[in-house]
């Protein structure tokens, strides 16, 4: 699969699954040109929903959709995918026991020039808290696709964090995936990088490739899901190292970092450093900009192993 924007994949894959499936739905807030489903509303304008600026609102409607056989994709900017609407899918879908796969895009530092208002570093601590969910991060085309399709598969409600722009394929696309599974893409001997998403994963494959030219061994996952995390793959291959680093595009408190804290600490307690935002506000700035500015990058990531190694 070449390059490709991850939203036109989104798009593709809701309308294969609809093609087959009159329950799927999409639910917008006003931003259907940014999410890319304007095709959805084209080839079945009755299963397409605008609410208008109303992301709250987005998520009711959805829930009386889930509620009535439905399966709605209600998506927005990340940034109001969780905080602005958290109750509403809190009580609305999750505790009611609806299927709403609420998508989040422009995580993190991939929101630019939208600023620190619209730069979600901590929806994914968000939605961790809500009890009998899901929650993913797909970092290429390929597992994106396959994400989409087991959340759609699966009866509960869930969380889809969504790169929108394009990437490069990570993986051959007859790769298999499960709900809950992580994936390794490369193997090593004395340190785990387990890195989240469309710009950590990649950044993470190109600081083993820089260490391993240094000596240094290292072993590369992407875990694709935050909740369930998969960790007996991360136990299995942390019992061959020396140290761990977790990298996200997220603050590195209550996310990716913190449910791999929480596994070691609990099973197999050894040296881990998080990479990710350090209790901060995003800021304005090009994404390549940003991910220095936050130490989001290979160079980041390496320096992280380094330290671990060296403790």
């Amino acid at each position: 699969m070449a390059d490709k924007e991850m939203r036109a994949v989104y798009t593709d894959t809701l309308l294969e699954l609809a093609a087959s499936d009159d329950r799927i739905m999409v639910v917008e807030a006003d931003l259907m040109r940014a999410t890319g489903t304007g095709p959805f509303k084209e080839k079945y304008p009755e299963r397409f929903v605008d609410v208008g600026v109303a992301e709250a609102n987005m998520v009711g409607v959805s829930a009386g959709l889930s509620a009535a056989g439905k399966i709605p994709f209600a998506a927005t900017f990340g940034c109001f995918a969780s905080r602005r609407v958290f109750d509403q899918f809190f009580l609305s879908c999750a505790y009611a026991r609806l299927n709403v796969k609420l998508v989040g895009t422009d995580p993190g530092v991939s929101a630019a020039f939208n600023g620190g208002t619209h730069m979600p570093f901590e929806d994914i601590a968000l939605m961790r808290a809500v009890p009998d969910i899901v929650v993913c991060e797909p970092s290429d085309p390929v597992s994106l696709a396959a994400c989409v399709k087991l959340l759609a598969a699966h009866p509960k409600s869930a969380y889809l964090r969504l790169h929108r722009k394009a990437v490069a394929p990570l993986y051959a696309t007859d790769e298999r995936f499960e709900l809950g599974k992580g994936k390794v893409l490369r193997e090593g001997s004395d340190a785990l990088i387990i890195a989240l998403g469309a710009i950590m994963v990649p950044e993470a494959l190109k600081a083993a490739e820089a260490l391993k030219a240094e000596g240094i061994d290292c072993c590369v996952i992407d875990p694709v899901w935050v909740k369930p995390l998969d960790g007996d793959l991360i136990l299995s291959r942390a019992a061959k190292v020396r140290a761990v680093v977790t990298a996200e595009n997220h603050q590195n408190s209550n996310g990716l970092g913190s449910a791999v804290a929480e596994l070691l600490c609990e099973h197999h307690p050894m040296r881990l450093e998080r990479v990710g935002v350090r209790g901060e506000f995003g800021e304005v700035g090009t994404q390549a900009w940003l991910q220095k500015r936050f130490g989001l990058d290979a160079e980041s990531i390496a320096a992280a192993v380094k330290k671990a190694l060296a403790g």
